[in-house]
């Protein structure tokens, strides 16, 4: 729900837009591509909502793309690089809820295997460039150009913006406090010590199972307050208001996917015939370890309900406690499972029935048969990726 609220009051105030022009329009019409795809990265790393994200590149985006003359088709998969991918889920420290969940199953931080993250995310981001690029060229060889496109045409007029130096504070201060919360602030391990006696249901047993929720829930309120004052000025009257309530209403309805695809998921674990599930997953045994179990796992739940968010959830919730029983064995780190989850999540997620990517191709104004043919090679990137992460653990065996 903040993150929700944080990404409408920076697109209230004007300040996401500010920053995705500002790296598009010093990186000019030759690198329109690297412009948007680091334009929509900064944001969501930085901790606006990836639908905020899609509403604030794409203007600025497509006008570039117009100047460039490149195929507006390759808009959708040129954002979907730099806030579906990396960002969401591999980077360490990443805002994002997809990398926040595994934390509270693994007891972890949101920086855990920041090697195998980092280089994944390298990896991904470079691959990802190199077929975009490839596109462009052969689009243009082909002759193709902008095309007539005329839904939802922007005609983008950023004169108004506030300053991108005084923009980039409220992403700064989210990145800063949370890495304060996870890393530097002292949490006293026995806080919760009182709760956990009482045995409450659907509690945390541990207080590391919670810190990086907590940094984070302070950290995007801290990031509200500071665009709230930074943007005041500039939020038209009843603006504030309105992206909380706008924000606060549109997060109920991904609350509620999450919360229902995990009481499905807790339904199906009551069957007797979850046992033969279980059996078949734990029976995935490639390279002496779980990393394939959940590769397998999390991508299929995550393409069958079309949410990396919801699906990491229902396999976490069924199955991390065999990972991590199984890891240890095998003394294999928690903090390469959590990461490894993350990574697994953003997979098959992105199929054509995705909320975002719907969302996506509705506010570029384009068609699945447009565009989906390069989000898909997106997916298939993050796919490949997985198989990447567990190449690097299998011979390197790093964190």
């Amino acid at each position: 729900m903040l993150g929700a609220i944080f990404g409408k009051v920076m697109e209230e105030s004007g300040m996401a837009q500010s920053i995705a022009s500002a790296i598009i329009k010093s990186l000019g019409p030759k690198r329109a591509v690297l412009s948007t795809v680091l334009s929509a990265a900064i944001l969501t790393y930085g901790g606006v909502s990836m639908f905020v994200v899609v509403f604030a590149v794409y203007p600025f985006a497509a006008a570039l793309f117009k100047q460039a003359d490149i195929p507006n088709k390759f808009v959708p998969a040129s954002i979907v690089l730099g806030a579906f991918t990396f960002t969401m889920d591999s980077l360490p420290g990443s805002p994002q809820i997809q990398n926040i969940i595994p934390t509270k199953f693994f007891g972890t931080s949101v920086y855990s295997g920041p090697t195998l993250g980092i280089t994944v995310a390298i990896i991904m981001f470079v691959t990802g460039m190199m077929w975009l690029t490839y596109r462009v060229n052969q689009a243009h060889a082909n002759g193709e150009g902008y095309g007539a496109h005329t839904i939802n045409e922007p005609s983008p007029r950023d004169e108004a913006l506030p300053s991108w130096h005084l923009s980039i504070l409220p992403l700064l201060t989210v990145l800063v406090v949370n890495y304060i919360g996870n890393n530097v602030f002292p949490w006293d391990p026995d806080s919760l010590a009182p709760i956990v006696a009482m045995k409450l249901p659907l509690t945390a047993t541990a207080l590391k199972n919670v810190i990086s929720i907590w940094s984070l829930i302070i950290a995007v309120a801290c990031g509200i307050v500071v665009s709230i004052a930074l943007g005041f000025n500039r939020i038209s009257k009843g603006g504030i208001s309105r992206a909380i309530s706008l924000g606060a209403v549109g997060s109920l309805l991904a609350v509620m996917n999450v919360a229902s695809e995990v009481g499905y998921g807790n339904v199906i674990a009551a069957l007797p015939g979850f046992n033969t599930i279980a059996h078949s997953v734990m029976n995935m045994n490639w390279g002496d370890g779980p990393l394939a179990s959940m590769a397998v796992t999390i991508n299929i739940i995550c393409g069958i309900t079309g949410s990396a968010s919801g699906g990491v959830s229902i396999a976490l919730d069924l199955f991390s406690k065999f990972w991590l029983d199984w890891a240890q064995t095998v003394n294999m780190s928690p903090e390469i499972l959590g990461r490894f989850a993350s990574i697994a999540s953003g997979g098959f997620d992105t199929g054509p029935h995705n909320g975002a990517i719907i969302t996506l191709l509705a506010v570029c104004g384009l068609t699945h048969k447009q565009s989906y043919p390069d989000i898909f090679a997106m997916t298939v990137l993050k796919i490949l990726m997985v198989g990447v992460a567990l190449g690097f653990v299998a011979i390197f065996g790093f964190a």
